[in-house]
């Protein structure tokens, strides 16, 4: 048998896609890694709001018109959105659970927890 060695030029990249690339080959020795973060004084330096109107809602001015949307109501209970109010109490809550606490709660909590949302109410 005879065997010949064919030479050729064969060239394999230095990165092969499907390869983890370490991250010493990604970013050589002080280069940055990724995403750079800017702080508020940069962010106002560099887009110069000294020379937007005073009217405008910005970084600097945090002034801006009243939202159109309703406000949300809170479970005065849990702290989470609350889609119902008991009509006896007036006391907003969010799930049944809640509500069978809110009717076991005497008079004097009802009122402290309407206190705290500054609708305090006199219970008869």
């Amino acid at each position: 048998m005879n065997l010949e060695v064919v030479e050729s030029e064969m060239v394999v990249p230095q990165h092969l896609s499907f390869k983890r690339v370490q991250m010493s080959d990604k970013y050589p020795k002080g280069q940055s890694r990724g995403r750079h973060w800017k702080h508020l004084k940069q962010i106002i330096q560099a887009e110069n709001y000294q020379s937007c109107p005073p009217n405008q809602p910005n970084y600097v001015n945090i002034e801006s018109p009243p939202s159109i949307y309703p406000s949300k109501k809170f479970c005065d209970i849990t702290g989470f959105e609350a889609p119902y109010v008991d009509p006896r109490t007036n006391i907003r809550y969010a799930d049944a659970e809640v509500f069978k606490l809110v009717r076991s709660l005497p008079n004097e909590y009802i009122q402290r927890y309407l206190a705290l949302r500054n609708a305090a109410v006199v219970l008869k």
